[in-house]
């Protein structure tokens, strides 16, 4: 196996805050910064939030291209392998009866005479139909979709190997480095597919100094994430009511 080399993080801050001058040393320009005023949901907190996106640099993307992972839809498949098998047996049944000389069976009859003697207005063929047309499409959904939702590709840099980490796990690895940020009491953390967003409480220190040192050790931890595609990073930073 390789060796992983580390991945580089450049920050491109998003346009829609005000920029706050500075920022966390090495990082070049600081992330952009916004005070925002008590709001009604949460009256008394002063807030401190940043919007910064990070991008592999042009050593870091030379692995691999890496998509996402496939689901082998086990269950779905399953279920229409079932159907149509007892469908099939059913019908091959009769059939075999039939050259058996013995009598037709009356759900064949029953299912002629209802084929023939119903209209395309009828409520049970647009039933049908509409049914048949939302099976369809569910399938086709299902090939068309890769689905694990929950699990993030990997840098890849070999082609026998390839590997994916769960957003829950992901969460909690970032989360556990945020917690040791002096100053901030409690975090929360949701990974996404394509940004991370984290809120976070300081019980003391200033909000900006807080989330600076947060925004740093963020970049570090994502770094240590390995991951195949550079997500969006967001993190806002409140102090407690009282």
């Amino acid at each position: 196996m390789s060796e992983e080399r580390p991945l580089s993080l450049a920050k491109n801050p998003d346009p829609d805050p005000e920029p706050e001058p500075g920022g966390h040393p090495g990082a070049g320009p600081g992330p952009e910064t916004a005070d925002r005023p008590d709001t009604p949901d949460t009256p008394g907190m002063a807030v401190s939030s940043s919007a910064a996106r990070y991008e592999p640099d042009a050593a870091a993307g030379r692995g691999r291209p890496a998509g996402r992972f496939w689901s082998v839809r086990r269950a779905p498949a399953a279920l229409v392998a079932l159907v149509v098998l007892l469908c099939a047996a059913v019908l091959l049944y009769d059939i075999a009866s039939v050259r058996a000389e013995r009598p037709v069976g009356a759900w064949r009859r029953r299912l002629a005479e209802e084929l023939s003697t119903r209209t395309l207005d009828d409520p049970w063929v647009i039933t049908g139909a509409v049914l048949a047309v939302l099976a369809g499409a569910w399938l086709i959904t299902l090939a068309l979709t890769p689905g694990l939702r929950g699990l993030l590709p990997m840098r890849r840099e070999s082609p026998l190997l390839r590997a994916g980490i769960e957003r829950r796990a992901a969460g909690v690895v970032l989360h556990d480095r945020a917690l040791q940020v002096p100053g901030v009491r409690t975090v929360r953390v949701r990974v996404g597919r394509r940004r991370i967003r984290v809120w976070a409480q300081a019980h003391f220190r200033d909000l900006h100094e807080v989330r600076a040192d947060l925004d740093a050790v963020l970049e570090t931890g994502i770094a240590g994430l390995g991951l195949a595609g550079a997500p969006a990073l967001t993190v806002q930073v409140r102090r407690p009511k009282g």
